[in-house]
């Protein structure tokens, strides 16, 4: 009954989207005619054909454009200065949460550097590389909180991290196609959604934690210790060893790189990189829309879905767990299976349209599907590095961003992510609360859900009273 539910959630939300976006469209359609009609003195009534015509017209005129790439010079400046603080906060608090921190870097780029929306996004998607990167280093050398495994669950990212990637080449061809007050509306929908979902998650993990620390305190009263610290070990939500002692010699320990790699998902996981990469690269020297160009895009089908599916396949046989969820990773049913790629699916087009990381769908899957917090933030942020980076080619093939720009701004979010890895362990070990993590990927949801947002509207509202082509760009004839 609990699955049912669950996939009834997720069809109502994607029916919930769709809605949303079609009334949308008919009420900005209808402003905009309302409009015209006004300047050109109109004197006919509209019939209901009428109306279905303009609607048309708003969303699709040939040859129209309403994108114009806007690159400020790159100067030492307060909006460098600004840049840099906000950039900083926003990675830190993202690679901690798992989510990237593109929904704090897109307004940053945007409203503060000076950067077009599409031009920020792409900037934004390198940043995300450069403090993913510097996170997933941070992470190989650690242990899962709980059992005898990585901290990355490998087996998790190898089913879902194709999928994402073939989602992102989807979204990054959307980002070009979609209209500015399209993407809004999508993203209000999506983070507001999520954000609330994965705090009440975040109030049920701290309430967890809470009874365990009293438990604990209990028992090292009992064993007159008073060493309340070591229990954290056994704190994270998610599976729990038998044994005390086999969680603590492996919480919070450091092996070295190669001995805690699964170097055979790796090896699969770069093979699906590398075929991606050669496929874009090759697509750059083809004509727009000609059949090569569309055949070169359609490859990227069987190559992330054969991966996935021999995945999927040895999970559903059991020959394969995701050790991460202990006894619940084994033996998973097929309608399972589906709706995990489907939301890798999901995290990936949700990623390219808008420059953010797959994380902030992945995250709160992964803590839905009960992983716990600091693995789902460590395999969110694996899986994102690669599609984030296949994003980054992709953009720069499309000459959306400048390098200049680019690179200073990679190497700002990867200290910063670094940092925040690093003083939030400390504090997690100290508090032994691993639902912090959770609650910083609530905040960071829900903050770039109003910043974003927020600059969407405005932008809307200014297109709207200027009467500008709000409707879809040609994929065809785009020119960066």
């Amino acid at each position: 009954m609990a699955q049912i539910g669950v996939k009834w959630r997720v069809l109502r939300s994607i029916s919930m989207i769709l809605l949303n976006f079609v009334l949308a469209s008919m009420f900005a359609s209808a402003e905009r005619g309302l409009k015209l009609q006004e300047s050109t003195d109109s004197k006919s009534e509209p019939s209901g054909s009428g109306y279905l015509s303009q609607l048309v017209n708003f969303l699709w005129q040939s040859g129209e454009s309403g994108y114009q790439h806007v690159w400020p010079d790159m100067k030492f400046d307060v909006r460098i200065v600004l840049g840099t603080i906000v950039g900083f906060f926003g990675a830190a608090f993202g690679s901690v949460g798992g989510v990237g921190g593109g929904g704090i870097f897109v307004p940053m780029l945007s409203l503060i550097i000076g950067f077009d929306a599409k031009s920020a996004t792409a900037i934004s998607k390198c940043m995300i590389m450069g403090a993913a990167a510097s996170t997933v280093y941070y992470n190989l050398k650690l242990r899962h909180p709980t059992l005898d495994m990585p901290i990355i669950d490998y087996d998790l990212a190898l089913l879902v991290q194709p999928m994402l990637m073939l989602g992102i080449s989807i979204g990054v061809a959307f980002n070009v196609v979609f209209a500015d007050w399209m993407v809004t509306v999508l993203l209000i929908i999506l983070f507001v959604g999520t954000s609330t979902k994965a705090f009440f998650k975040g109030v049920d993990t701290w309430k967890k934690e809470t009874i365990m620390k009293k438990e604990a305190a209990k028992r090292s009263e009992a064993n007159g210790n008073g060493q309340e610290g070591e229990e954290y070990k056994l704190l994270p939500g998610g599976p729990i060893k038998d044994t005390e002692k086999e969680t603590k010699n492996n919480s919070e320990k450091e092996v070295s790189i190669i001995e805690n790699v699964c170097w055979k998902e790796l090896g699969l996981l770069v093979f699906v990189w590398v075929a991606f990469l050669t496929l874009q690269i090759a697509k750059n020297y083809t004509t727009t829309c000609s059949t090569a160009y569309w055949v070169l895009n359609l490859l990227q089908i069987p190559v992330s879905v054969g991966v996935t599916l021999y995945e999927a396949i040895s999970l559903y046989k059991g020959t394969r767990v995701i050790a991460s969820k202990g006894e619940d990773g084994s033996n998973l049913k097929a309608h399972q299976l589906i709706l995990y790629c489907s939301c890798g699916v999901l995290a990936g087009m949700v990623g390219g349209l808008l420059g953010l990381g797959g994380g902030f769908i992945l995250g709160p899957l992964f803590l839905e599907l009960g992983v716990p917090p600091q693995v789902s933030s460590a395999t969110a942020t694996f899986a994102m590095t690669f599609s984030s980076s296949m994003s980054v080619v992709e953009y720069y093939l499309l000459k959306r961003f400048p390098v200049p720009y680019a690179l200073y701004f990679v190497a700002v979010a990867t200290v910063a992510a670094f940092i925040g890895q690093h003083v939030v362990r400390r504090m997690i070990i100290i508090l032994g609360r691993a639902s912090l993590i959770i609650f910083i990927l609530a905040f960071t949801i829900f903050v770039s859900a109003i910043s974003l947002g927020g600059v969407g509207i405005t932008n809307m509202i200014l297109k709207i009273e200027n009467h500008d082509y709000m409707g879809f760009e040609n994929l065809c004839k785009y020119d960066a």
